[in-house]
């Protein structure tokens, strides 16, 4: 089963876990995740497989976060819907195969699924 992984190309977290991924030979579909957004069922599956709720994923030093005013205190619900309004928003890299997912930080707990 190949891993999807969840990324921003200019990201460097990102480009790291592709090289690691492709040094090991380990098969992935990357998956841009600006051009290609989760849908908010995806999300929330992802979520799900990660065992983390959106404050655990939430990227507070990201340009949407300031420009929306967030302070983390925000619902589930609510972060869910900015997630999928602003991708960004959700931390990078994360690797989803089958039922398990994990945030690729550091790049090695990719090495897990």
């Amino acid at each position: 089963m190949t891993i999807e992984l969840i990324c921003k190309k200019t990201c460097s977290t990102c480009r790291k876990a592709v090289a690691l991924l492709d040094e090991r030979g380990i098969d992935y579909r990357y998956r841009e995740y600006t051009d290609e957004p989760l849908s908010k069922k995806e999300l929330k599956d992802v979520l799900g497989k990660l065992g983390l709720g959106p404050k655990d994923v939430l990227r507070k030093h990201d340009k949407a976060y300031k420009e929306l005013g967030l302070t983390g205190d925000e619902s589930d619900a609510r972060l869910v819907d900015l997630m999928v309004e602003h991708p960004t928003l959700l931390q990078r890299p994360i690797g989803v195969k089958g039922k398990k997912a994990v945030v690729g930080r550091p790049v090695e707990n990719l090495l897990e699924l």
